[in-house]
């Protein structure tokens, strides 16, 4: 089966370990993430919007300021104990 179509989220809630899932605004991928979030059964989720950017934005030569590093910081100081 080509990974396009595996059902990939057919088990995110069975994942209890921490997760941060973060978007751009303008991303038309956004409603992905935006399912796995609700997906996701755990306590310790969150889903983090940037505005103003689309998902190439955040990896791909996009302005390295719209990356939330501080907020991607945070998360894994507060959960990778």
């Amino acid at each position: 089966m080509s990974l396009i179509n595996q059902p990939i989220l057919q088990y995110a809630d069975e994942i209890r370990t921490p997760v941060l899932i973060v978007h751009g605004k303008n991303a038309h991928s956004r409603y992905f993430g935006e399912t796995a979030y609700h997906k996701l059964k755990g306590d310790n989720k969150e889903l983090f919007i940037v505005k103003g950017v689309n998902h190439v934005d955040l990896y791909d030569g996009g302005d390295k300021n719209a990356i939330p590093f501080d907020k991607i910081e945070s998360f894994y100081k507060e959960n990778l104990k």
